[in-house]
């Protein structure tokens, strides 16, 4: 399966992208951990370039393109090799992020996002859990955490709280492969609900 993990900064989808991932990996499963942007040299290079700096570095424009070359290398060097391996790729983020950041949340390029998916990506995880939590809860959260990759908690909580309900108007849009995680609570509680899910998926 190729498992996406989506949610606002802070939210805590990375810890539980790689909770479920080693809970997997104990169970005999193989598994492949990645990340967006990242996940493959180029690709890194490029989560550099976004995450780094000041807010309004790039435009939602050039942010789109630089997250869609990055995904698109993602893609073509990580994700399809570990699948076609049989091997389950679990994603800290893939493109729901894009439609929420750059097509809802920092400019109206929601059609733009999905032209250029379609045109440069086309694959869609099998299954997203969405992991939501209040956006000022999330934010308090963000600023905590150590390193420079601190842009888009830059941009403050209103933007915090247009990508929570992005994220939400995601799984609405697409039930087939959304769940959404109730992030309350400790990492324990969290995980058990997105295992859960999982489980009832399957």
């Amino acid at each position: 399966m190729f498992i996406s993990f989506e949610g606002i900064d802070g939210s805590g989808k990375s810890t539980q992208a790689r909770r479920l991932a080693a809970a997997l990996a104990t169970e005999g499963q193989e598994i492949l951990l990645t990340r967006e942007p990242g996940g493959s040299r180029g690709a890194e290079e490029i989560r550099r370039l976004v995450l780094e700096g000041e807010p309004d570095r790039w435009s939602p424009e050039t942010e789109l393109l630089l997250f869609t070359a990055a995904r698109r290398d993602h893609l073509e060097r990580t994700i399809r090799p570990a699948l076609a391996a049989g091997q389950w790729v679990v994603c800290d983020r893939f493109a729901d992020s894009t439609r929420v950041y750059q097509g809802v949340s920092r400019g109206d390029l929601r059609a733009m996002v999905d032209r250029l998916h379609d045109l440069m990506i086309g694959v869609e995880p099998d299954l997203t859990f969405i992991i939501d939590i209040d956006a000022e809860t999330g934010l308090s959260r963000a600023r905590a955490r150590p390193g420079a990759e601190q842009r888009f908690e830059d941009f403050g909580l209103p933007l915090q709280a247009r990508m929570r309900e992005g994220f939400l108007a995601l799984a609405r849009e697409f039930p087939g492969r959304c769940r959404v995680i109730d992030g309350s609570g400790d990492e324990d509680a969290v995980a058990a609900r997105v295992r859960a899910a999982l489980g009832a998926a399957e």
